[in-house]
């Protein structure tokens, strides 16, 4: 039987008779649509085939279509992303913020907490392991361009390093993340539309969604999905291969990383059995205890006085160069603005179909206000702490001449144990980052596998479990097979057409700004 996402009353506008699941198949225990899983399915199959015949091959030429679409579209990029903060900063204060998710009596599924760890979990927890460390050192040593064309090596460097990494973990991916978000959950829960990306476009497309049109949206998105996760998967699994080399000596190979994959799948595919609340939830409460332990050591075997010196010159650079970060005319920092800002944008955008579904499916009962200040600005203070923190902490060590940081970027994934190794208890607290990076990958890959059930379910937020279990470990083979077959260069093609596809995506978000606009006027 046809299941359908739970809603709230539905008006007469933008609400259509089509269901979830409505166009399903049944095959092999699994319940698909498709159009959507069969392409989706084929192109992957496609692109492991070709990257593992040619990988030299297809990572120029996908190198290539990433280059092109940063460097022509930098500005479509820059201002979306700009639209984007506006958009979402505007929907707290104006009356629409008063809409709750699901109908005026909709109660929430989750606690705050669970909520928020959740959707920090699964939007950005394991970037901030990565680059929280390497990103502010590669600024302040002009590792690869420096932001505002700021001096390196000086402090004013360092403030201008702080501010560029906070701009680029700060208010701009969320507000990405929040408007995907946002239109899957209201058009879900409000209207009585399946969970899934074309169901944004309603108020646009009319009945047309449910036909080829919406069939490309939700392809996209799967395959932004699968790409992207495969590839922070099998990259995560050098890192981690990497971190444990450092600290045990273990060879840092092929076979560690293969075993690292396996080991994450099992668990992944182990919590998307048993669901949101026995799985994705567990997960994501254990990570944020888990990170929040090692931020308080963090700052407390450091200096309490020199965090919160460090904690205001990260959130007054970031406040003073977040305009001149975001101009796309006459910048004079090519270097950094193309080769980070505007590859960032694009990652981000590429990402969203996957964060921003996941935020909507465990977001029902809050309203427009609390969900985008818990989706923006609460995950903004969130990352302004723990770069204060981890980031200037490695750049107290560069700029004292303290452990291998000061000798310059080498290794971006080591970059976090070489900091951690110049505290104390560092072997301790070293394999705490490294538990902290493979539960952060489990739960990116659980909570995506369940975002693509939905896409490929029509829908439906009820797959079976053989369906859940195709995806975890669909992600995993992708990422060791391409690991084995093309090392590094295969990944990296894969990660170049993940970020390909934040070009069409963009536009796609512009147009779900109106769609929110139109359907949220409906509710007040």
């Amino acid at each position: 039987m046809n299941q359908q996402v739970k809603s709230g009353p539905k008006s007469s506008e933008y609400t259509s008779d089509y269901k979830a699941g409505q166009d399903n198949v049944q095959v092999m225990g699994m319940d698909i649509n498709n159009p959507v899983f069969t392409t989706s399915a084929l192109a992957i199959l496609t692109f492991i085939v070709l990257a593992l015949i040619f990988p030299a091959d297809a990572k120029v030429m996908l190198e290539g279509a990433r280059t092109w679409s940063i460097e022509t579209f930098d500005w479509l990029f820059m201002i979306g992303g700009n639209i984007f903060v506006l958009f979402c900063l505007m929907l707290i204060v104006l009356p629409v913020g008063k809409v709750r998710l699901g109908g005026a009596q909709a109660k929430p599924d989750f606690s705050r907490m669970s909520w928020f760890s959740m959707l920090f979990a699964a939007g950005m927890g394991i970037g901030l392991m990565f680059w929280s460390v390497a990103e502010p050192v590669a600024y302040f040593t002009d590792w690869w361009g420096t932001p505002l064309n700021a001096a390196a090596n000086t402090p004013e460097g360092a403030a201008a390093a702080m501010g560029a990494t906070m701009f680029h973990w700060g208010l701009h991916p969320w507000a990405i993340y929040g408007v995907v978000a946002l239109a899957l959950a209201f058009f879900t829960y409000n209207k009585g539309l399946p969970l899934t990306i074309r169901s944004a476009f309603y108020p646009l497309l009319g009945e047309r969604v449910w036909g080829p049109i919406g069939h490309v949206i939700d392809i996209i998105a799967v395959l932004a999905t699968i790409f992207g996760l495969a590839t922070s998967l099998g990259l995560g699994a050098s890192q981690a291969a990497g971190g444990l080399s450092f600290l045990f000596g273990v060879e840092n190979n092929i076979s560690t990383q293969i075993a690292i994959i396996i080991a994450v799948s099992a668990i992944a595919i182990f919590s998307v059995v048993r669901g949101l609340d026995g799985g994705v939830k567990l997960l994501s409460n254990i990570n944020m205890g888990i990170a929040g332990l090692l931020l308080l050591f963090v700052i407390f075997a450091g200096s309490v006085t020199g965090f919160f010196s460090n904690l205001m010159l990260t959130v007054g650079s970031y406040a003073s160069d977040i305009v001149p970060l975001s101009n796309w005319v006459g910048r004079e920092d090519d270097k950094f603005y193309t080769g980070w800002t505007v590859f960032y944008w694009a990652w981000w955008v590429s990402w969203s179909p996957f964060v921003g579904m996941f935020i909507a499916r465990i977001s029902k009962g809050r309203t427009v206000r609390e969900f985008m200040t818990a989706v923006l600005l609460i995950p903004t203070i969130v990352s302004a702490i723990w770069m204060a923190a981890f980031g200037a902490q490695a750049l107290d060590q560069v700029q004292g001449g303290v452990g291998q940081l000061s000798n310059g970027l080498g290794d971006v994934s080591l970059a976090m144990f070489q900091m951690l190794e110049n505290l104390p208890l560092a072997e301790i607290t070293s394999a705490l980052a490294i538990i902290l990076v493979l539960v952060f990958f489990i739960t990116s890959s659980d909570s995506g596998s369940l975002v693509i059930d939905s896409i490929t379910a029509g829908g439906k937020v009820d797959a079976p479990v053989p369906q859940r279990i195709f995806w975890a470990v669909l992600q995993g083979v992708i990422a060791g097979v391409l690991l084995y077959g093309g090392g590094s260069e295969a990944l990296k093609a894969l990660q170049a057409g993940a970020i390909t596809t934040g070009l069409p995506f963009t536009v796609i978000l512009l147009f779900m700004c109106i769609s929110i606009y139109k359907g949220l006027k409906t509710e007040v």
